[in-house]
């Protein structure tokens, strides 16, 4: 039986939190930015060849993967945190942690595009393990700023 307590690890300091966040949003920038130019623009591309501009770059495709970032980096990071400070800051939490933020955000997302036809297997085969690591290694990242500041 697993008894749960109402007490919190938390003490009201969001410095740590902070430092995850700049953190996580370095590393997940380049392994977005990685991802993207590496694998997935050039699959999509090929993929689409009859969409015009698929996958452009330009400004507006640039701010708006900004606000994609930013949106990830911050439920990444406070998704993980609300985890940790409830379940405790061990791997398997992390591994937990990232998984789900991972399933609620990218294989929705990537579920949804091949669903309607704009995104083939070949993409969702590469994006999608590529973006777990991502989302671990960014849990893995909030739990050492947990760990450290304890």
């Amino acid at each position: 039986m697993t008894t749960f307590s109402s007490r919190s690890r938390f003490d009201g300091d969001l410095r740590p939190l902070w430092m995850a966040i700049g953190l996580n949003l370095l590393w997940i920038n380049l392994s977005e930015v990685f991802r993207y130019f590496a694998f997935v623009m050039p699959m999509m591309r090929e993929a689409l060849p009859m969409v015009p501009d698929v996958a452009p770059m330009n400004a507006p495709v640039f701010l708006v993967w900004g606000v994609w970032d930013t949106i990830l980096v911050i439920v990444a990071s406070g998704l993980s945190w609300l985890v940790f400070e409830r379940f405790g800051p061990t791997v398997r939490v992390a591994l937990a942690a990232g998984t789900l933020v991972w399933v609620a955000i990218f294989v929705i997302l990537w579920l949804g595009l091949f669903n309607m036809n704009l995104a083939p297997s070949a993409v969702l085969l590469v994006a999608l393990p590529l973006a777990w690591v991502e989302m671990v290694v960014a849990a893995l990242i909030v739990r050492w700023v947990v760990v450290t500041r304890a």
